[in-house]
């Protein structure tokens, strides 16, 4: 469901305001304490960003794909971290429940994920099944009306703040692969269940990063997301999802050090005139430009492609792999046009260029995107 082109046009230009009067004044000050002030945190709960993607009879906003992913680009204008607080709930943490859920778990959670009062987190990432997510070794064995939840989970988004978990363990262990994994709600704060220290990470500091173990962690039937043995369809359908969120996160981050470097450029003199005259630096600003110009042009057809219900693996991968490796060479160049400054914490640069690194390997590595992107062509002329 979309919104009104009017209260669509409202709603960037709210985000837009909030990004560059609240957030970006707090960069440096998130990145130095590795937290987001929690008045920030209360503030996005107020302008309904926990509830996004969610749709109104629970308490959402229910932007279609392309709104969200107009919405992202704004958010991308600033640290990464802002975004982290509510992304879960958005994407990853959410979706699952939102598309394969029952009615009744759907009433019983959507509501409070909407509003922020819950925070989501999605638990694929184990120590031995990364980009091999067919390979979940978290066992969720049945007992009677529950599942017994034994394994644990590396590098979970948010697993500090949440109060719900999508927890993909494998259900039938004598089905290798991703046949015999399925998909759970699990609360946090169920008996057996632990969460470790955030991790220290190169960038996006303020997001944090946790392993949770889990040990005899009780789980009712009535809590597993469709049928045994679909948890693989269901991480798969949501991944879609998330990496068109994060390839128009990488759009907006790219705009903004696209942005930087003109303003720097214009004003840092060398040989008694301003860089940007330079042939040299123009170059890389024109790299910059075009190179962001189409991953935003990549990310709104495929998320206009999604709203109209076309399966979009493919170009949800396509669209991933390009803005996030274009995001890196951008960032790259804008260290390079700045320089020295460039390298130095106060202008911000180097943060940015430690931030974006992360982006070619969450929501699936390039080449995961890689395979992905071959194996749907080929489907083609098979």
């Amino acid at each position: 469901m979309a919104l009104d082109p009017e209260t669509r046009d409202q709603l960037i230009a709210a985000i837009r305001r909030f990004v560059a009067e609240r957030l970006r004044p707090l960069e440096a000050q998130v990145a130095e304490d590795d937290a987001v002030p929690e008045a920030i945190v209360a503030e996005m709960r107020d302008m309904g960003l926990f509830g996004l993607s969610i749709d109104p009879a629970y308490g959402g906003l229910g932007l279609s794909m392309e709104e969200e992913c107009l919405v992202a680009v704004e958010l991308g204008r600033t640290s990464p971290a802002f975004r982290s607080v509510f992304g879960t709930n958005v994407g990853i943490g959410s979706q699952g429940l939102a598309m394969f859920g029952t009615e009744e778990q759907k009433a019983r959670f959507l509501p409070r994920i909407a509003s922020g009062e819950l925070v989501t987190s999605f638990a694929l990432t184990e120590p031995e099944a990364g980009s091999d997510s067919a390979a979940v070794q978290t066992r969720a064995s049945r007992d009677g009306d529950a599942y017994v939840l034994n394994g644990s989970k590396r590098y979970i988004t948010n697993a500090d703040k949440a109060g719900l978990f999508t927890v993909m363990a494998r259900t039938d262990p004598a089905r290798p692969g991703a046949k015999g994994v399925s998909a759970f709600l699990v609360p946090s704060d169920s008996p057996g269940l632990s969460v470790g220290r955030p991790e220290q990470k190169m960038g996006q500091h303020g997001a944090h990063v946790c392993d949770v173990v889990f040990e005899d962690v009780r789980v009712p039937v009535e809590n597993r997301i469709g049928a045994e043995g679909e948890g693989f369809k269901v991480a798969m359908q949501v991944l879609d999802r998330g990496r068109l969120h994060i390839s128009a996160v990488c759009v907006g981050v790219a705009e903004r050090l696209i942005e930087d470097c003109c303003r720097y450029a214009l004003e840092r003199r060398q040989f008694g005139k301003p860089i940007a005259e330079f042939q040299l630096v123009q170059g890389m600003i024109a790299d910059s430009r075009t190179e962001t110009m189409a991953a935003r042009a990549m990310v709104m057809e495929t998320a206009r492609l999604r709203d109209a219900d076309a399966p979009t693996t493919l170009e949800a991968a396509a669209t991933k792999y390009f803005a996030s490796e274009m995001v890196g060479r951008v960032a790259d160049r804008a260290v390079q046009i700045f320089g020295g400054a460039g390298y130095i914490a106060d202008y911000g640069i180097e943060r940015l260029y430690r931030d974006v690194r992360l982006f070619r390997i969450y929501e699936g590595s390039s080449q995961i995107q890689q395979l992905i992107i071959a194996r749907e062509t080929l489907k083609d002329f098979a």
